[in-house]
């Protein structure tokens, strides 16, 4: 069992940058690959990013690439978005989620998810 909080979400105007952390509880976090997930109001939840379970490889929808960075750190059981350069429609909440595989973007493959964290970026 994995328990996944999400947090450092909030107003930030566009251009500017967040960074959200996801932490974990349980021994087992370092045997996960780790996404980071968004939902804005009336859409469907849509893949952001990705790192393996070592955290040597990564991947994100195009629309990041180049701005946003995933990161973890397993020795203290925590994963990163780091987000610049953050446009209006980068509004959504955030959520990290845990899957056994890194060859994943589908909702239904990640096993565990946190909460959300509420990102919004006035124009």
């Amino acid at each position: 069992q994995v328990q996944l909080v999400e947090s450092g979400g909030g107003l930030v105007q566009a251009g500017g940058s967040l960074r959200l952390s996801c932490a974990a509880s349980g021994r087992t976090f370092s045997s996960y690959a780790m996404g980071w997930f968004r939902q804005a109001p009336g859409k469907e939840r849509e893949f952001v990013a990705i790192i393996s379970q070592m955290g040597s490889r990564t991947y994100y929808l195009d629309s990041v690439k180049g701005r946003f960075t995933i990161s973890r750190d397993n020795a203290k059981n925590t994963v990163y978005l780091q987000m610049n350069s953050l446009k209006p429609e980068d509004t959504a909440v955030y959520y990290c989620a845990a899957s056994s595989s890194y060859y994943t973007r589908r909702t239904d493959e990640f096993d565990y998810w946190g909460q959300g964290t509420q990102v919004t970026v006035s124009p």
